[in-house]
């Protein structure tokens, strides 16, 4: 399975894409919500996630990575708290992640 399909269908299903041509394609953005889902789920099968990208009105903000915090991709710890950083510094922002699906995952 390829990397694409394997996000659709475990992460961002029943999401919504909030990308309707500001941000880049294939690159998908979630509301405050659905992006707090994608964590849980990217967490329950040991995603690595490498940046956090908050985006406001079309205009990225700051992102943050792993290497920010000095943990590693596949640590939840570093994502969560970046997280609720983010969202309670500022309400109304749509979020997008930089992900990786481990091959050992991809060979299921």
């Amino acid at each position: 399975m390829e990397q694409e399909k394997f996000l659709e269908q475990h992460i961002f299903t029943g999401l919504k894409n909030l990308n309707d041509g500001f941000g880049k394609d294939g690159i998908q953005f979630f509301s405050e919500t659905d992006f707090e889902i994608v964590l849980q789920r990217a967490e329950h099968f040991g995603l690595s996630i490498y940046s956090i990208e908050p985006w406001i009105k079309s205009e990225v903000l700051e992102a943050s990575s792993h290497e920010d915090h000095k943990k590693k991709a596949t640590d939840p710890k570093w994502y969560k708290k970046e997280f609720l950083t983010l969202k309670t510094s500022q309400a109304g922002l749509f979020y997008s992640a930089k992900y990786k699906v481990s091959k050992k995952l991809l060979a299921r």
